[in-house]
Parts: structure tokens; sequence; C-alpha cells
């Protein structure tokens, strides 16, 4: 089993500034799920820099292969398998994915978790 994690609506999910520094909100979002994860983690994002796209312990940050409106989304659904679990509270990629035969958490809930280092 591996965890997607959308990571702009996990970011989005907490109204603290982040989009005055973009980039180090997706910074401290893929540092955060590094020291956390102690699975097959995968972050999922729409841009940001080249620094950190890689693979570090068991957490992957990826960049979606082309620019535009769901294109994190839309790589999402096309890596997701039966028993692997994505986080977003985007609806409609929340369906997609629960009929590939993934489950779904809320960026929210996983946003807690992470914090907490649950």
């Amino acid at each position: 089993m591996r965890t997607y994690i959308d990571a702009m609506n996990v970011i989005g999910s907490r109204p603290d500034g982040w989009w005055r520094d973009r980039e180090g909100a997706m910074r401290r979002l893929v540092e955060d799920v590094r020291a956390w994860a102690d699975g097959d983690v995968t972050v999922v994002l729409d841009a940001g820099p080249d620094d950190l796209i890689g693979t570090v312990g068991r957490v992957t940050a990826i960049r979606a292969p082309r620019r535009g409106r769901d294109a994190a989304d839309d790589e999402i659904a096309r890596l997701v398998e039966p028993g692997d679990r994505v986080v977003t509270s985007d609806a409609t990629l929340a369906a997609r994915v629960r009929e590939q035969g993934a489950d779904v958490e809320g960026a929210g809930s996983f946003r807690r978790r992470l914090e907490s280092g649950a």
C-alpha cells in the first residue's frame, strides 16, 4: 500500500498564509512528511522547486508531468492502485480514486495527524 498526497490540497487545508510563500509551503509539507512517514508515500506537486523532487527514505516527491488545472489530480489518478490511500479533500479526485479501489483520507484529518506525529 502506498499513500499519495495531493500536496496543494493539504497545504491549502490550513489558511496560515501559505499563499505568500507557495514554494516555502511546499518545502515544509515535503519535509514534514519525510520526517513523519513510516510507509511508502508519494507527495504529488503541481509545481515546485527541482530540489524537492526525488526520494528520501520512503517518501517520494514528484511533480505532475503537465501544468494546469487538475494536473496533480490526474497524476494521482493515473498512479493509484487498489488498496492505496489518497490524501485529498477534493471531492472529484476522491470519487475517481475510490472507483479504482483506493481509500481516501481528508486533507484536514491528515494534516492533524502529521502535526501530532501520529
